[in-house]
């Protein structure tokens, strides 16, 4: 048994693909299968069952899983305390983020973060299924950590800090009926066309949820991945649109607060729970909770 063994068991494990492991650890399906096959030769046991249609952990796999990450990480800290007494803090760090986030200054510190660490490989990332799609590659390790906006009750699985909370609120052309008010409640908005962003994203899943709690059927006509497109196809008058009340360019357009109900959404950083994170990891998860904000 090696390291790189385990490596390719956890990868499959978590992918629970062998096709998919591979395209993980930029390798080829046949290098993770022959792996595999010798490290259950070694063991005497099989570790996934197979089928023509999917792949499971079996029982002795799904003990082995715990005890091969803690000795993947174990050789991560041990080989990254000798490089670091000789060069310094070294490492690579895969960050999801969300495009255009508006709250944060993301680019500056990671900027600052390299320059402090040039040892440490950053490779930023965002997901089309906006946090859930984030969420989901923390939990299953193809991201290091993430910038997620999705309410506590879909961050199982993660470690997280909270960066900032930001009310809701309606976007509606000047002409718009609502416009004339200070504040804007959820039922007053049935009938309406709206402009939103693609199912997935946090903000979307929580503006669904709210409507369909208050039993109000919603029409998206207009669905774009990046928040701050939105504004645009409100004041083209596509539709209105109930988003977080994040900084962006609202020519044409009214900001009205959402009054009932009063929602917030919520920007966090996120590791893997249970998952030790190395120490360039670390260092970079500090920095994110004080990010400089916008």
């Amino acid at each position: 048994m090696d390291s790189r063994q385990l490596e390719y068991f956890v990868a499959v494990a978590e992918e629970l693909s062998f096709t998919r492991a591979a395209q993980r650890l930029f390798t080829v399906q046949s290098t993770v299968s022959a792996a595999i096959r010798a490290l259950e030769s070694d063991l005497k046991t099989t570790l996934f069952d197979r089928s023509t249609r999917r792949v499971l952990l079996s029982d002795a796999g799904a003990a082995l899983l715990p005890e091969a990450k803690a000795a993947l990480e174990a050789l991560d800290r041990a080989r990254a305390v000798v490089e670091e007494a000789s060069t310094g803090l070294r490492g690579n760090i895969r960050i999801g983020t969300m495009t255009r986030l508006g709250l944060v200054d993301l680019a500056p510190l990671l900027g600052a973060f390299y320059r402090k660490y040039p040892l440490v490989d950053v490779h930023v990332t965002t997901s089309p299924t906006g946090s859930s799609g984030l969420a989901d590659d923390v939990r299953h390790g193809r991201l290091d950590l993430a910038l997620l906006g999705l309410p506590p009750a879909e961050l199982t699985g993660l470690d997280v800090r909270e960066l900032m909370s930001v009310p809701f609120v309606v976007l509606v052309p000047p002409s718009h009926r609502p416009a004339a008010g200070d504040g804007v409640r959820l039922r007053e908005l049935k009938g309406e066309r709206f402009v939103d962003m693609l199912p997935g994203f946090g903000n979307r899943r929580m503006v669904d949820r709210e409507f369909e709690r208050a039993g109000i059927p919603r029409q998206v006509h207009v669905e774009v991945p990046d928040l701050s497109e939105v504004p645009e196809y409100v004041a083209a008058g596509l539709g209105i649109a109930v988003v977080p009340d994040i900084p962006a360019a609202l020519d044409g357009v009214v900001r009205l607060p959402l009054v009932d109900p009063e929602l917030s959404w919520t920007l966090s950083v996120a590791t893997a729970a249970g998952r030790t994170p190395s120490r360039a990891v670390s260092a970079l998860f500090e920095l994110l909770v004080a990010l400089p904000k916008s």
